[in-house]
């Protein structure tokens, strides 16, 4: 059986650490990995994706639609972007996080985004990740907290999220990252 996660967010959020780290994960695991990703106009804060497939045999790194087993968005209107993506049975992990992105012209931001998300995901796992990581002394951490509770919600053993962790961030911000890991796993009920 092959996983596949589905991750969104805005350019700046950090969503290609994020997909590193799910599919380094997965190699520590010993699993087979295909990823892909979508910067659009990242740099200018529009909308980036991230496909991570992981499994014992993985043949494509693009996920088809409806078939995910989980969405991690670090921004709330991109689980609605996304959404299509996502099984009827998968997981969303999604920060409340709220940035209007440079594609989205002239249109408001929804104010009852949480309560659109709650509606089409019941069990949508919704927290405010940017306060976490303020709390932890880094906003650029916001990523590593939702990729800790996505971490919850897979079947990859916590010591292959510590492997990933330590091969995908400079040493000098490690401890900082593990804290944020931590903080995810906490949200969503596994710590």
């Amino acid at each position: 059986m092959t996983t596949s996660i589905i991750l969104a967010g805005v350019g700046g959020q950090g969503i290609l650490l994020a997909g590193t780290l799910v599919a380094r994960a997965a190699m520590s695991a010993g699993l087979a990995v295909k990823t892909n990703e979508t910067h659009g106009m990242a740099q200018r804060g529009g909308a980036v994706t991230a496909h991570v497939r992981y499994g014992k045999e993985v043949h494509s790194p693009l996920i088809p639609l409806g078939t995910a087993t989980a969405l991690a968005a670090l921004e709330c209107l991109e689980v609605l972007r996304a959404g299509e993506y996502l099984a009827p049975d998968g997981k969303v992990v999604a920060s409340t996080e709220r940035r209007i992105p440079v594609n989205s012209g002239a249109a408001a931001y929804p104010a009852d985004i949480e309560e659109r998300v709650k509606k089409l995901y019941p069990a949508a796992l919704l927290f405010d990740a940017v306060q976490m990581a303020r709390e932890i002394g880094n906003i650029r951490v916001a990523n590593v907290i939702v990729v800790g509770a996505l971490a919850a919600q897979l079947d990859l053993p916590l010591e292959c999220w510590q492997q990933a962790l330590a091969a995908g961030v400079k040493p000098q911000h490690l401890e900082l990252n593990q804290k944020a890991f931590r903080a995810g796993l906490n949200a969503a009920g596994a710590a």
